[in-house]
């Protein structure tokens, strides 16, 4: 018998449909399947359920889902972080033992960080983009979820590696992801930005790494403070590349070939309207405006091309850094779990969310989320940035940190 796991509901599925949690695509059963679909089952794992997902990947919540909010197991007035929280919800409440997501700006390491879980966004390239379906095909990296960073290695050693059906995809050798998780840090040195490490950080996650910092200086690295300084721009680069590639992406869905269409539209314009309006939720909606408005004539240059400028300035902030340390460590999150509800109705607060995760997908650099502790029986996790193609030191780094600590063991109370 194989292992059992849950697959996101925008990675395409043979055996189930695949929705994006949308009315748009309600009924969709896809014709193929995704690779790392393939992939996992090529190593015996058996697929088991569907996971909630915020509406086609947008939100960091789990509440745009047409099908209703996922609660987080570990307090369920709270949301267990988006877009993949179904995912990470499944895992807590111990119904699989591990899952996948998809990561386009937190949306595998936020809901890992609130469900008290590992969770790794690869190197964009290092796992197949092939079937699963794209929100910002520049940030959307797949990548896997579960309670440890050596069930990480088990999955990651299944879903990684080369895929011709995948232009994104990069012929690289697939590393032994097992082999060094036990490998010393003696000599390795962890990066700790200025920028993350503020006034801006509340005080008792900056406590809780504190502590998780000097278990990696006992495990033998070496801590030194760099600095990140475009830092002060990521959320509004990120979102006016991310919703222009939404607006992009999205324009398929006009009611022709797939996907809802609209009863007796009176013409083509009237098909495209409704079908759209009926289809899509509130943050889908606000995204492809806000992207379409990027992309429009005497706009494009001055925000769109100018946030692909700024994006290349943090990439230069990641190259300089990683001339001086070799990872770099961080929160997850700057808060714990928020409740269900508190900023569904405020944007802004909600992608201010997203301040210490969203560098990573714009770099294409691979980060892991694992457990740091908890306040007021809440989980708060602890991301590590690494090289491009450096998965395997931050497994590594992870399995080292939870062989010194047991915080990825607890799980909610009555599961």
């Amino acid at each position: 018998m194989g292992i059992p796991f849950a697959q996101k509901d925008n990675i395409c599925t043979l055996e189930l449909p695949t929705t994006c949690a949308s009315k748009m695509l309600r009924n969709f059963q896809s014709p193929y399947a995704a690779t790392i679909d393939q992939k996992l089952a090529d190593a015996g794992m058996i697929l088991l359920a569907k996971t909630n997902m915020d509406e086609f990947a947008m939100g960091s919540s789990n509440e745009t889902s047409c099908y209703g909010p996922t609660h987080n197991p570990w307090d369920q007035t709270r949301v267990p972080g988006g877009s993949s929280g179904g995912s990470a919800a499944a895992i807590a409440a111990c119904l699989v033992p591990a899952a996948t997501g998809t990561d386009t700006g937190r949306s595998i390491r936020q809901p890992a960080a609130f469900c008290n879980l590992t969770g790794l966004k690869p190197s964009y390239g290092r796992v197949s983009r092939y079937g699963v379906v794209a929100f910002a095909s520049s940030l959307d990296h797949p990548g896997p979820m579960a309670r440890c960073a050596e069930d990480i290695a088990l999955l990651m050693s299944a879903m990684a590696g080369f895929d011709e059906k995948d232009s994104t995809s990069l012929n690289q050798p697939v590393p032994n992801y097992q082999e060094n998780l036990n490998r010393s840090l003696s000599g390795i040195k962890i990066g700790l930005p200025r920028e993350y490490f503020n006034e801006h950080l509340d005080p008792t996650i900056a406590a809780l790494l504190e502590e998780a910092i000097k278990h990696y200086e006992m495990l033998g690295a070496r801590i030194q403070k760099i600095n990140l300084p475009n830092s002060h721009l990521l959320v509004p680069t990120y979102y006016i590349i991310a919703s222009a590639e939404c607006s992009s992406n999205l324009a398929r869905y006009d009611g022709v070939r797939y996907g809802h269409r609209c009863a007796n539209p009176v013409d083509l314009t009237d098909l495209y309207k409704r079908s759209r309006a009926e289809g899509f939720g509130e943050e889908v909606k606000r995204r492809i405006l806000m992207g379409t408005y990027v992309l429009s004539a005497g706009y494009q240059q001055a925000y769109y091309n100018k946030a692909q400028q700024v994006r290349a300035l943090i990439c230069k902030d990641f190259e300089t850094a990683f001339t001086q340390v070799d990872c770099i460590l961080g929160p997850t999150t700057p808060t714990t779990a928020f409740k269900l509800g508190e900023k569904a109705h405020d944007p802004i607060a909600m992608y201010l969310s997203d301040v210490y995760t969203i560098a990573s997908n714009l770099a294409g650099l691979p980060a892991i989320s694992i457990p740091a502790g908890f306040i007021d029986h809440l989980p708060i996790g602890m991301q590590i940035i690494g090289r491009y193609f450096a998965e395997e030191q931050l497994l590594n780094l992870a399995h080292r940190y939870q062989q010194v600590t047991d915080w990825h063991k607890q799980i909610p109370k009555g599961f």
